[in-house]
């Protein structure tokens, strides 16, 4: 059974039409990228996956249950993570306390006023156990807003992990960043792909990410499916080359 089984999705914005007719199918432990130009509708068809906006038409499945309708935090708990092109974490505390927000949330404790010993030492394992899969061990006590913006960057992917996803949803984890912060979060990513079995869809600009990470690609253009196939497939499609890849005709 595939994990996410995406149908016919459109959505609208007026006489705008932002997302047109795309599909998209991702099996269990499988790596799929998104590519297109500015403006492809790629942002948009993430939200409509994560369950930001409603589709104007077609479904949306997630491990044999139609999703189409619930709402961001239903998905969640059913087993989906995203994050977004902007780092959405909490830079005034540490990097451990912005992990033990989603660790006490996928534990089932948020917001008790105070933990048995047993459930403290729980989530301190957990937190130790994520901190040293994100790399971040050296820098757990320190503020994030004092961090890189790699650092930043892990310590969110971190946090959607912390919810114990079965689905990843990485929305430009590389944007802003050298060529350094680019290979570690790199590096990450194939990490938890390999090593935690996680079922990962990501946007991204960088083709060098892209072509060394993904499974499959699926490019955008105007909306709607320009091509999709394997890394090898997708650079010789003259399609892609024309329109995203800068190629020129002769």
């Amino acid at each position: 059974m595939s994990l996410l089984r995406v149908q016919n999705v459109s959505r609208h914005f007026g006489k705008l039409i932002a997302v047109n007719g795309v599909s998209l199918t991702v099996e269990p432990g499988e790596l799929r990228a998104v590519i297109g130009p500015n403006g492809a509708g790629k942002t948009t068809f993430f939200n409509l996956i994560s369950g930001f906006f409603p589709p104007t038409s077609g479904t949306i499945s997630f491990d044999g249950q139609d999703i189409t309708a619930w709402p961001p935090e239903r998905r969640v708990a059913g087993g989906m993570a995203r994050t977004f092109q902007i780092t959405e974490i909490f830079p005034e505390l540490s990097v451990r306390e912005n992990l033990r927000i989603p660790v006490e949330v996928a534990s089932g404790l948020r917001l008790r006023p105070w933990l048995s010993s047993a459930d403290d030492r729980r989530i301190r394992a957990r937190l130790d156990e994520l901190l040293a899969m994100g790399g971040l061990g050296d820098k757990a006590d320190r503020l994030v807003g004092e961090l890189s913006h790699g650092d930043q960057r892990a310590t969110e992917i971190m946090m959607s992990i912390a919810l114990k996803p079965r689905l990843l949803l990485l929305d430009e984890p590389t944007a802003g960043m050298g060529d350094q912060e680019t290979y570690d979060i790199t590096r990450l990513i194939r990490k938890l792909h390999r090593d935690e079995k996680l079922s990962i869809v990501l946007i991204e600009h960088d083709m060098r990410v892209v072509f060394k990470l993904a499974d499959r690609i699926m490019v955008l253009a105007e909306g709607a499916v320009l091509a999709e196939g394997t890394g090898d497939e997708i650079a010789k499609d003259e399609r892609v080359q024309a329109a995203y890849l800068g190629k020129t005709e002769e």
